[in-house]
């Protein structure tokens, strides 16, 4: 009987099935649904699952030459940092499955410059070279106030000009000589503000956000509270984080070749990855939950970080070898941007999972949501939710074929804003089931599940994690740990409002 209700739950999952219920909030505290820049148009039923990586760099992510009197502007040495022309990372992220990839370079003085004399064509000429890929101009912004985050712009006649108008404007490492007035947390929000009033606004997720952490909350140049700071601001713009940094490379390297920050995942040293993910995602009841908690709609990705491939002197993967972001949405620019400013996005490690689709509904069907969406329910509802992962057979590009041994299914409350700006923790948050083996239905290579929550009462949010090992919770990685061995994959959330 079992096998037969899970069967019929997991058909809901199949395309063509009801769209989301994605209704506005009815009232306070909740946070409004992110609201949609420029609707891409797309069938929902056409959509699928669309790998890719919004955070590459190429060769323009230059190192500098001082000038021999050190009044002049520095000289950018191509090829100083990152050491691949856009192209051949097109070409690479192709070849390792991607669907769709952001050339993100970062900058210094007057970088601006060099991005659009010199990395812009060659973006249009890797969309000619590679032309079945989804290929966005973007930068990694040196962010005034904190670190780094990814700035993807919408494919029109313009981006161009809108990428160099964002990065001469308020790159904190843009002026020359450097200026304290551009590296604050209120210019990150002037700069917010004028992505949100462009007619097609870009988004913009924060990278590596704990790369800078000392130890577990006591956290670097990125703080809670500048994230909540950059979400008020720009909803619409400012939507996430990386739950997994790039830079997953570096424990391949042997002992001689790399100091033990650089053996860490991520480089994380003074507070590890867990299980290859940043703390402020991994931690169960942390930083993210208490986002969702708030009923934010703040989401997380994962890239490569690429600069130059480990077997080249590099610490890092080809943008899809080791780590994805998945995008529910059509093959369009549109629609792969539709899909990260509205979380219908999963992320895996080492090619663990292919698919994941979450659907929860009321019992009767009539209302249900997907990854990124909100069902509103009576209150004492029962809601299912049913999960259906593919575990692909074959060998991933490092050479192993690993299976899902658990999912978690994780559910907190959404309790409105936080009186504590840097809050990092939901209290509420909890493993509400976790499946093995026997608590799934294989068919080939799908696995399905569900799990009724009874008598819902109040707001909430339900999301899903899986690994490959044993771990009940990820655990800290070490200098050297081979990163194809710890495997995690997370789909954001679905919200449960109650009426």
């Amino acid at each position: 009987m079992r096998r037969l209700v899970l069967i019929g739950l997991a058909a809901a999952l199949l395309p063509g099935a009801a769209a989301a219920h994605d209704g506005p909030h009815g009232h306070a505290p909740r946070f409004a649904p992110t609201p949609a820049a420029r609707p891409s148009g797309a069938d929902p039923a056409k959509r699928r699952w669309q790998a890719g990586d919004h955070h590459v760099h190429s060769w323009y992510s230059v190192s500098w030459k001082p000038s021999a009197d050190g009044k002049a502007p520095p000289e950018a040495v191509i090829a100083g940092d990152a050491n691949n022309p856009i192209p051949t990372n097109a070409r690479m992220a192709a070849e390792h499955g991607l669907i769709w990839m952001v050339a993100t370079d970062h900058g210094g003085p007057n970088h601006s410059k060099l991005n659009r004399e010199k990395a812009y064509p060659e973006v249009l000429r890797a969309r000619k070279e590679t032309p079945g890929l989804i290929l966005f101009v973007g930068m990694e912004l040196d962010t005034p106030g904190a670190e780094h985050s990814s700035v993807i712009v919408p494919k029109t006649p313009g981006e161009r000009d809108v990428l160099f108008g964002i990065e001469a404007g308020y790159n904190r490492r843009e002026p020359w000589p450097a200026d304290p007035a551009w590296d604050t947390e209120q210019r990150m929000v002037d700069a917010l503000n004028h992505m949100k009033a462009l007619p097609a606004p870009p988004v913009v997720i924060a990278n590596h956000p704990s790369r800078t952490a000392n130890g577990l909350g006591r956290y670097g140049a990125v703080s809670p509270h500048e994230l909540r700071n950059w979400n008020d601001a720009a909803p619409n713009v400012a939507v996430g984080m990386e739950g997994a940094p790039g830079h997953q490379a570096g424990p391949l390297l042997p002992p001689e070749a790399a100091d033990e920050e650089h053996r860490m995942r991520g480089a994380y040293r003074r507070a590890p990855t867990l299980g290859g993910f940043d703390q402020m995602t991994a931690i169960l009841g942390g930083f993210w939950d208490s986002m969702l908690g708030e009923g934010r709609r703040w989401w997380i990705t994962s890239t490569s970080d690429s600069h130059r491939h480990y077997t080249t002197g590099g610490s890092d993967f080809w943008p899809g070898e080791y780590s994805k972001t998945y995008v529910k949405a059509v093959r369009s620019y549109d629609d792969v941007l539709d899909g990260l400013r509205n979380g219908r996005v999963f992320v895996t490690l080492g090619d663990l999972v292919s698919e994941v689709d979450v659907v929860a509904q009321t019992a009767d069907g009539a209302r249900r949501a997907e990854i990124g969406g909100a069902l509103k329910v009576p209150r004492g509802s029962d809601v299912t939710v049913v999960i259906r992962v593919r575990d692909p057979a074959g060998k991933n590009f490092g050479g192993y074929s690993p299976s899902v041994a658990r999912v978690d299914l994780i559910r907190g409350d959404v309790t409105g804003p936080a009186a504590d700006r840097d809050a990092d923790r939901n209290p509420t948050t909890r493993v509400e089931k976790r499946f093995g083996p026997g608590d799934w239905v294989r068919e080939g290579e799908r696995l399905s599940m569900a799990f009724t929550l009874k008598n819902v009462t109040q707001d909430g949010y339900v999301r899903v994690r899986g690994t490959n090992g044993s771990e009940l919770e990820p655990e800290a990685d070490t200098a050297g740990e081979t990163p194809w061995s710890d495997l995690w994959f997370y789909a954001n959330p679905i919200f449960i409002e109650v009426e």
